[in-house]
C-alpha cells in the first residue's frame, strides 16, 4: 500500500491523474461529498480498483453546509417512517464508534409549550419508540423534564407557557471533517481521489454502455479520459445535471431546498444546552453550542439559483433572528450580533405527478439504460449504509457480467482516518495521553483539546510537525500551530486553495472567522509557493477567500 502522503496530496496531482488514466478502474465515483467518500471506502475495502473525482473541493457542496448533526431521525416518526428511524438510529452508533474524534453525543432539549406543535404526551411516546427502534444505549435514553428542570438546563428559554421538555441524545459532527476522514481511509485502502476535476462528458462502448468519462482539470484546463467498468454519479445537487449529459434525466428528479445557519459568539448568545425547538410558524429549529459559539438553523426554502454558491439572503437571516428572539427573548439579538453564516442545499427526490409535501428524503439509486448508476437523496447519518447498498448493486452486476466475486461490506467495523483510538471508550484515554504530550510541547491545553477532537489519532502527525517546523513557521510568518495544520492539510489532506483549508479542513470560516482574517495572508502566500501557483492564481484564490468571508458575514439583498 502506498503511503497516504503520496496519494492524497495535490503535491502529487500528476501522479494521481496518471493512476486514474493508466488503465481502466473497476469503479469511478463522480462526487467527493460524504456519499462519494463513503462509496469509495466501501469499494476500496472490498478490493475494487477505485477512483473518485470532485469538481470543487471535497465536501464543498452539501457535505460542509449541513446542521452538522448525525441525526437519529426523530422527526421521521411524525411521518411514520419507522424503518428509516430504526436504520438511521442504529447507524449513528456505528458512525460514532468508527470516528469518535469527529462525532460526539450531544444531549438535546425538546421544550413543550402550551398550544405548541409538540406536546408532552406525543413526545413521550415518540421518544420511547425512538429509544426502542434506534436501540439507544441505556445511559443515553430519553428523560422527561418538568418546566423547572428544563429552565435549570437552559435558563435562556422562553418561560411563559413552558410545560417541560423531552431530553434525549443526538450526535454532533463536523460534516466536512467526517467526509475528509472517510476519504483518507479510502485512500489508505488504495482508492485514488482528486479534487478540482470536473466531468464534462461520458464515454460509451460499442453497445452504448457507459465505460468512462472526460474530466477537465479545473486548475490547468487539461482534459483527461478515465475508463472504468462502473461509473457512479454521487454528485449531490448536481446529480440531475450529470444524468442530463447521459440523456437519462426523467421520472424522478431532484428538488433543491436551501438551509441557512447563523453563528453567534457565546458572549452574545451564552447557550449552555443544545435545543430543538418549535418555531411559531411550526418549523423545527436547532440552537447548538459549539467551540465558544452558538449556531442556529435551519431554514427550508425552494432553491433555483447557482448550485455551487447558495448564499444567505436578508430574508433568511431575519427569519432566523426572529426565531432566536422568539425562543430566547432575553437575548434581543440583532443583525450586528451575527458573526458568520452558511447556506447549503438539500437534494430531495421529487416524482412527477406528486405533491411537494410528498417529496422523499430517502436515498434512491437510479440505473440508466447506459448503465450509469446515480444515487441521490439521503442523509449525512446514513452515508455508510447508502455506500453499502450501491456497492452491493455493483458487486452483483460484476458477478453476472465478468464472474468476479467480491466480499460483503466491511465498513461497519473499520475506523475512519483518525478514528483508530479503540472506539469511544478508547478515545478518552487517548485524549489524556495526547494532552500530556501537548503540555510537554508547551501547547495551550484548550488549543490541544480542540485539535485532538479535530484530528483524532492523526494528532501525533500534527504534534510532530509542530515540534519540527517551528523555524519554517517563523520564516513564513505563520504561528507554529497554524503552520502544523497547514502542512498536514497540504501533505495528507489534499488542499489546493486557501478556502479548502479555512472552510473544509478547519471549519474556521464558520466558527473562528477572526482566526481566518489573521492568518489568510501568510497562509495564502505560503500555499502559493509550495503548490507553485501562477501569478493570476494567487490573485484569484485570495480574492475568492475574501468573497467567502463577505458572503458569510453579509447577506444578499
Amino acid at each position: 500500500m502506498e503511503s497516504a502522503m503520496v496519494t492524497f496530496s495535490n503535491l502529487y496531482r500528476d501522479h494521481t491523474y496518471q493512476y486514474l488514466t493508466n488503465e481502466p478502474l473497476d469503479i469511478l465515483i463522480i462526487g467527493g461529498g460524504i456519499t462519494g467518500a463513503g462509496i469509495a471506502l466501501d469499494a476500496a475495502t472490498r478490493g475494487l480498483k477505485t477512483g473518485l473525482v470532485e469538481m470543487q473541493d471535497f465536501a464543498a457542496g452539501t457535505s460542509s453546509r449541513s446542521t452538522k448533526l448525525i441525526h437519529g431521525g426523530l422527526r421521521y416518526l411524525q411521518q411514520f417512517e419507522v424503518a428509516m428511524v430504526a436504520e438511521v438510529g442504529k447507524e449513528r452508533a456505528v458512525v460514532y464508534e468508527n470516528g469518535p474524534h469527529v462525532t460526539k453525543p450531544e444531549w438535546m432539549l425538546l421544550p413543550f409549550y402550551k398550544n405548541g406543535n409538540v406536546g408532552p404526551f406525543a413526545a413521550k411516546i415518540g421518544l420511547r419508540m425512538y429509544d426502542y427502534l434506534a436501540k439507544v444505549k441505556k445511559d443515553e435514553r430519553r428523560a422527561m423534564l418538568s418546566s423547572t428542570e428544563t429552565l435549570n438546563k437552559e435558563p435562556l428559554l422562553k418561560k411563559s407557557e413552558l410545560k417541560g421538555a423531552g431530553y434525549y441524545v443526538e450526535y454532533k459532527t463536523d460534516d466536512a471533517r467526517l467526509t475528509i476522514e472517510v476519504l483518507k481511509k479510502a485512500v489508505e485502502y488504495g482508492a485514488r481521489a482528486i479534487n478540482y476535476s470536473k466531468v464534462t462528458d461520458y464515454l460509451y462502448d460499442e453497445n452504448n454502455k457507459v465505460n468512462g468519462v472526460v474530466v477537465e482539470d479545473q486548475i490547468n484546463g487539461q482534459q483527461h479520459q478515465i475508463f472504468a467498468k462502473k461509473i457512479i454519479n454521487a454528485a449531490g445537487p448536481w446529480v440531475d445535471e450529470l444524468r442530463e449529459i447521459d440523456g437519462s434525466k426523467h421520472g424522478k428528479t431532484l428538488y433543491l431546498t436551501k438551509g441557512v445557519h447563523l453563528v453567534f459568539d457565546q458572549s452574545t448568545f451564552p447557550l449552555k444546552q443544545a435545543i430543538y425547538f418549535d418555531n411559531h410558524d411550526g418549523r423545527m429549529i436547532f440552537a447548538i453550542p459549539r467551540d465558544g459559539k452558538t449556531y442556529v438553523g435551519t431554514t427550508d426554502t425552494e432553491y433555483e439559483g447557482d448550485i455551487a454558491h447558495p448564499t444567505m439572503t436578508i430574508e433568511d437571516r431575519d427569519y432566523l433572528l426572529d426565531a432566536t428572539n422568539y425562543m430566547f427573548p432575553s437575548l434581543s439579538v440583532d443583525v450586528k450580533d451575527v458573526e458568520s453564516s452558511w447556506a447549503g442545499l438539500r437534494p430531495l427526490i421529487f416524482e412527477e405527478g406528486k405533491n411537494l409535501d410528498e417529496i422523499s428524503r430517502k436515498d434512491e439509486i437510479f440505473i440508466s439504460d447506459s448503465g450509469l448508476i446515480s444515487i441521490a437523496g439521503g442523509k449525512l447519518t446514513g452515508y455508510r449504509k447508502m455506500a453499502e447498498s450501491v456497492i452491493d448493486v455493483i458487486v452483483k452486476q460484476l458477478k453476472t457480467e465478468v464472474g468476479i466475486l467480491y466480499s460483503r461490506s466491511e465498513t461497519k467495523n473499520i475506523p475512519i482516518s483518525g478514528g483508530e483510538v479503540g472506539g469511544s471508550k478508547g478515545f478518552g484515554r487517548f485524549k489524556q495521553q495526547q494532552l500530556k504530550t501537548a503540555k510537554e510541547l508547551d501547547i495551550d491545553q484548550a488549543d490541544a483539546e480542540l485539535l485532538i477532537d479535530r484530528y483524532g489519532a492523526n494528532i501525533t502527525k500534527l504534534f510532530d510537525r509542530y515540534d519540527e517546523l517551528k523555524n519554517e513557521a517563523l520564516e513564513a510568518g505563520i504561528p507554529p500551530l497554524v503552520f502544523a495544520q497547514l502542512r498536514y492539510a497540504i501533505e495528507e489532506e489534499c488542499i489546493y486553495k486557501p478556502i479548502d483549508f479555512f472552510i473544509r479542513r478547519t471549519g474556521a470560516l464558520f466558527f473562528n472567522i477572526d482566526w481566518v482574517k489573521q492568518n489568510m495572508q501568510p497562509v495564502s502566500t505560503y500555499m502559493g509557493d509550495v503548490l507553485h501557483w501562477k501569478k493570476e492564481e494567487r490573485t484569484y484564490y485570495t480574492r475568492e477567500l475574501q468573497q467567502m468571508i463577505d458572503a458569510a458575514t453579509n447577506p444578499e439583498e
